[in-house]
């Protein structure tokens, strides 16, 4: 029983997700089907967490704040209507889990994260700029 699920599980895997991390200020460019139509929406935030592990049910939590009110979308790492993944920015946290970043306001969550690359640089340890995750 177990085999089979070990099995889908390292067929559905379908990228490497190891090096999205907690810090990363991501954009997520998922495909939104309305109707007869199909559009790319792209979610920009903070990742605050990432849960169960980098399998199939991993998942990361991406918050933003749109118009002064904070924003926190879960996003399954494999979740098939993901077209890409693209790094903007990259801090050192020295948390896991980056919760306390709701209480914050934005000058706060600035002295909180170490900024390590803007857009445009190389990112030490990082594979590439954008995941893509389209087949």
């Amino acid at each position: 029983m177990s085999d089979a699920i070990q099995q889908f599980n390292s067929q559905s895997a379908s990228k490497d997700f190891s090096h999205i991390r907690p810090g990363l200020t991501l954009k997520i460019h998922q495909k939104i089907k309305e109707g007869t139509k199909t559009r790319t929406q792209i979610f920009e935030g903070l990742v605050i967490a990432i849960k169960h592990g980098r399998g199939v049910n991993a998942t990361m939590t991406v918050r933003k704040v749109a118009s002064g009110i904070g924003v926190e979308r879960i996003f399954p790492l494999h979740l098939p209507t993901i077209e890409k993944i693209e790094i903007v920015k990259a801090s050192k946290v020295r948390r896991a889990k980056l919760y306390y970043l709701r209480s914050k306001t934005a000058r706060e969550t600035r002295k909180k994260t170490k900024i390590l690359i803007a857009t445009g640089q190389k990112i030490k340890g990082l594979p590439s700029h954008t995941t893509e995750t389209a087949e």
